[in-house]
């Protein structure tokens, strides 16, 4: 039984990829901040699913939490979902530079160290995955949390490019709006989103399984989304900013 581990795995598209594995025969090792919401949502899918699950209490945003998830990634497994994250709720200039760099420390120095712990121990299997949740504001300059992302998208293809095993794949994520926890957490209004921007967290997680398996680096779920990235690469940066600068804050 292949063992797939899982950041941010009690929410959102998190809880999603926990669903889509253990449906497909992954054991499971959930990683969370919440040792509470880890055990009910490892004995949901033990119960629905028969799949085995470990639970792993870490704080990506400590260096000690980011220590017990590299060595169970040592211990083995075959697929990591790096999923964590979270936005802020306030703007670039009105947000503390320690909430700035604890979002830096999950959203880049966790996905660093985990894919750089996780690609030896897959190469020497011959096989497995790395899928590095990024988001579509990615392509576009939207604040520190775009930045971050785009961060993951670059060091994702980067990794990808220089592995030379066709069976080791690693793939960067990035979905658009997905009805989750994400923007509840951050205290954004999203009242006034179009429902046709809104993706399923299970068919994000099943696009990135097939997208994985295709051997695709970057995945953009929903033809939509895929047209508006196409777009935001071709939009002059000035006009992207104009743009943005009329939408207001949204990450």
């Amino acid at each position: 039984m292949p063992t797939a581990l899982i950041t941010g795995a009690t929410a959102g598209i998190g809880a999603a990829f926990a669903r889509r594995l253990a449906a497909d025969g992954f054991a499971l090792v959930l990683v969370a901040r919440d040792s509470q919401r880890l055990a009910e949502s490892a004995e949901t899918l033990k119960l629905r699913y028969g799949t085995a699950v470990e639970t792993l209490p870490a704080d990506l945003a400590t260096d000690e939490g980011l220590e017990l998830v590299e060595q169970r990634i040592r211990d083995g497994i075959d697929l990591l979902v790096n999923n964590a994250g979270f936005g802020h709720r306030t703007a670039f200039l009105q947000t503390p530079v320690a909430d700035e760099v604890a979002m830096l420390k999950v959203h880049c120095e966790a996905v660093l160290r985990l894919t750089l712990t996780a690609v030896p121990v897959l190469k020497a299997r011959g096989r497995g995955g790395v899928i590095n949740v990024a988001s579509v504001a990615a392509f576009f300059n939207r604040g520190s949390y775009s930045a971050s992302k785009a961060w993951v998208v670059n060091f994702t293809e980067s990794v990808a490019a220089e592995i030379s095993s066709p069976r080791v794949r690693v793939m960067a994520l990035c979905p658009g709006f997905v009805r989750t926890e994400f923007h509840s957490r951050a205290s954004m209004d999203m009242s006034g989103t179009p429902e046709f921007l809104w993706l399923d967290a299970d068919a994000v997680a099943r696009t990135a399984m097939r997208d994985l398996a295709r051997g695709v680096r970057v995945s953009v779920p929903g033809a939509l989304y895929k047209a508006i990235v196409t777009f935001g690469t071709l939009v002059p940066k000035s006009l992207q900013h104009a743009v943005n600068a009329r939408l207001g804050r949204r990450d």
